[in-house]
């Protein structure tokens, strides 16, 4: 029988439900989908909000699932946010519940975060008695794009969110603790596309042609000095360049060379001095070297700024359950589209160790290969959060 005590209960549940979670984890690794191509895994979801009890609608965002849990007593509605799409990365791992879809990899975990918050549901559900307020299950698709969280949005998901907590397992840390960041924690990130046109032509007569492949090459190495010299020292940006296209054999100067990359930032100056600078040198560099140019510069998410409101009772929260096993880190310049639901109410991204004895793993690897041990203890901090904040 399970304990009356929220506190033990949630220890005593999470351990109950710790090998069917495993197992749903390791079904959804084999089985991993693409951004806006998770019908499999969001069937899965509902499937088990049905077997729960808990209303909820699919479809949310393309291919997102939102769940709902009513507590007892008015109060304030916290969203708990989970990832659910896998990575174009070929499996090296070996294991037996590997990927079988070749190209296709969970490589970031997300197959763990949702089952981390089904297990997180199946107890929060249980213990609708002791809250007072609303639970929003927010099963999100298409993080690694960073165009989920916003599509789902749209459909109304942050709606009548008072405060939002995501979460995000780390590799790099042992399994057993938990990790925050105040303040910024996770860059924006920004997309720019430059298509350069020149004149093609023979490789023995490059005075016939204009060639785009050495503006290109000019153009790349000059956007290293958007970080060097535009930005503040303490302002961090990154700028990559991530394809370099154009041409097709060896003695053939081409017409066209076309550049993809990414932008990160932690403060809003920095994405848009980075921005004017880069419009700035293209535009400059191109009409220098006889070149047409154009670029399309998207700004995708922005920065993910932890919100003390929530952060501090949540770590409180961890805390009390796990003891002083929670570290404050340092940002990172990876971006993540959770940005958007803090944009809408003051939110939090957990951090959840989820590194193996003897392992050195990191996310986007083939190699990937995090401790399942990670989830209970995630179902366990998730849970006992949310009892907190909503008694």
């Amino acid at each position: 029988m399970l304990s009356n005590n929220p506190e033990q209960r949630i220890r005593e549940q999470a351990a109950a439900l710790e090998p069917r979670l495993i197992e749903m984890r390791r079904d959804i690794h084999a089985h991993p989908e693409l951004a806006f191509e998770e019908v499999r895994t969001a069937g899965i979801v509902a499937a088990e909000l049905t077997r729960m009890g808990i209303a909820h609608r699919t479809g949310v965002g393309r291919t997102g699932v939102l769940g709902v849990i009513e507590g007892a007593r008015p109060g304030p509605t916290l969203a708990l946010r989970a990832d659910m799409d896998a990575l174009p990365i070929h499996e090296e791992t070996g294991q037996p519940f590997a990927s079988k879809h070749d190209g296709k990899m969970h490589a970031c975990g997300h197959d763990i975060h949702t089952v981390t918050l089904l297990g997180a549901a199946e107890i929060l559900n249980g213990l609708r008695e002791n809250l007072a307020g609303r639970i929003v299950l927010v099963f999100q698709p298409a993080e690694e794009v960073l165009e989920g969280a916003p599509a789902m949005i749209a459909d109304g998901a942050a709606d009548g969110v008072d405060m939002a907590i995501g979460f995000h397992n780390h590799p790099d840390k042992p399994v057993g603790t938990f990790g925050f960041v105040r303040g910024p924690s996770l860059a924006a990130s920004d997309r720019f596309d430059i298509h350069l046109r020149g004149k093609s032509g023979h490789a023995a007569h490059p005075y016939a042609a204009v060639d785009p492949i050495v503006g290109a090459a000019q153009i790349v190495s000059q956007l290293q000095t958007v970080v060097s010299r535009e930005q503040k020292p303490l302002h961090p940006c990154v700028v990559t360049v991530g394809m370099f296209q154009g041409g097709t054999t060896y003695n053939i100067i081409p017409e066209r060379v076309h550049l993809k990359g990414t932008v990160r930032t932690l403060h809003a100056e920095a994405r848009d001095v980075a921005e004017a600078a880069i419009r700035r040198l293209v535009e400059h560099s191109a009409a220098a070297l006889r070149l047409e140019a154009t670029i399309e510069y998207r700004r995708m998410v922005a920065s993910l700024v932890n919100d003390d409101r929530v952060l501090d009772p949540a770590i409180a929260s961890v805390r009390a359950h796990f003891g002083e096993v929670v570290h404050e880190g340092q940002p990172s310049m990876g971006a993540e589209d959770f940005a958007a639901f803090a944009e809408r109410a003051p939110a939090f991204h957990l951090g959840i160790g989820a590194g193996a004895p003897g392992r050195d793993d990191r996310l986007h690897n083939a190699n990937y290969q995090p401790d399942e041990r990670c989830i209970a203890l995630g179902v366990q901090a998730l849970s006992r959060i949310a009892v907190d904040m909503l008694r």
